[in-house]
């Protein structure tokens, strides 16, 4: 997950997100330029490094502590009840991971790309420049179907047009795919490890050299420490549940985001920013016991329309998002968890709907 500045999208693009804030905000008749002055006086684009030193210092503490109890516990069954803590400290890594792209945490490029590959590649065995090439695609067009690798054909697909052209087990996986969704889910930890050693041809050659020693380490270190401490059987099945429950966590956080929201054509007129990002995100709102568990991610629309603002304001700036939104008579959808879910999971049902 290196900088996400560092972008695919056309940078003489005013609309793009990538695009520089001073640009964008310089459109002419751009909606989103009065939003834009509002939050950067507001100082919600203002790095909060001091935040996110602590919030690495303790994740890293925990992490270090349930690593110790599962050593101290030694070649016991009990272990695996150390998956469940195990991998909600993982998806809070990914979490520092992707903001560290977004470079959220610092400006400068080189620190965040080191905090990128030491949470990614090393703590969870993800390559950050595998993710960055998918994640800063997705940002510049949410949601189109020939730009966002997230609905892309896959697994799963979002569109009948997608689904008519399935054919064998595809065909019968899409038929079913709302249902298969979630347990889906329980394979995408292991499968996040097998998309970053495939990304490494693609890299150049001095970053495919440190990506791919910092996997291997990655590796290399998990399978000392659970061969070392259960035995082979035991190591396995702890393996494969902390891996489970990783990928159902992950997959949690980012499921309610755009699945079921609006898709722009193809062949219709280009969106501009506000537009592009707001109708193809879907805030979810609650507590704070939501918001630890998304990751403060559930602000989803105002993620999109300022990538770098810092995670934990993100809350802050709602209230002048949805604002701006309602002045302007522009939709600003936001659900509770569980609706997410059900808006999600239905529009996967229809997508599959033809092949029933």
């Amino acid at each position: 997950m290196p900088q996400a500045t560092a972008t695919v999208a056309d940078p003489a693009d005013e609309s793009s997100p990538d695009c520089p804030a001073e640009v964008r905000e310089a459109a002419p008749g751009s909606d989103f330029a009065p939003l834009l002055r509002a939050v950067r006086d507001q100082g919600l684009l203002e790095r909060r490094t001091d935040r996110y030193v602590l919030g690495i210092a303790v994740n890293l503490v925990a992490l270090g502590a349930v690593i110790t109890g599962f050593v101290l516990l030694g070649d016991s069954w009990w272990s695996l009840l150390l998956t469940l803590p195990l991998a909600v400290l993982w998806t809070r890594t990914a979490f520092i991971a992707h903001d560290a792209g977004h470079a959220q945490i610092s400006g400068d490029r080189r620190t965040s790309r080191v905090i990128g590959l030491v949470h990614a590649n090393l703590l969870l065995g993800m390559n950050e420049a595998w993710w960055n090439d998918k994640h800063v695609r997705h940002h510049a067009n949410p949601n189109h179907i020939d730009k966002d690798p997230d609905v892309g054909v896959g697994a799963l697909v979002w569109t009948q047009k997608q689904a008519a052209q399935r054919e064998g087990l595809a065909r019968w996986l899409t038929r079913n795919q709302a249902r298969l969704f979630f347990p889906m889910l329980l394979l995408e930890g292991i499968a996040l490890k097998i998309y970053g050693f495939q990304f490494l041809r693609r890299q150049p050659l001095r970053e495919r050299v440190v990506s791919g020693l910092l996997l291997t380490a990655h590796l290399a270190l998990c399978a000392t420490l659970l061969l070392s401490t259960l035995s082979p059987g035991k190591a396995i099945v702890f393996a494969l549940v902390l891996h489970a429950l990783f990928g159902l966590h992950l997959g949690m956080a980012f499921a309610p985001n755009h699945k079921g929201m609006e898709m722009p054509d193809p062949d219709g007129e280009r969106w501009g920013h506000l537009r592009r990002q707001v109708l193809t995100s879907r805030n979810v709102r609650g507590a704070v016991l939501t918001d630890w568990f998304l990751g403060g991610l559930n602000y989803q629309i105002e993620h999109h329309l300022f990538p770098s603002m810092p995670r934990p304001n993100l809350r802050l700036a709602q209230p002048l998002v949805k604002a701006h939104c309602s002045g302007i008579g522009m939709p600003y959808a936001e659900t509770g968890l569980i609706e997410s879910y059900r808006q999600a999971l239905s529009h996967m049902h229809e997508v599959g709907e033809p092949l029933r």
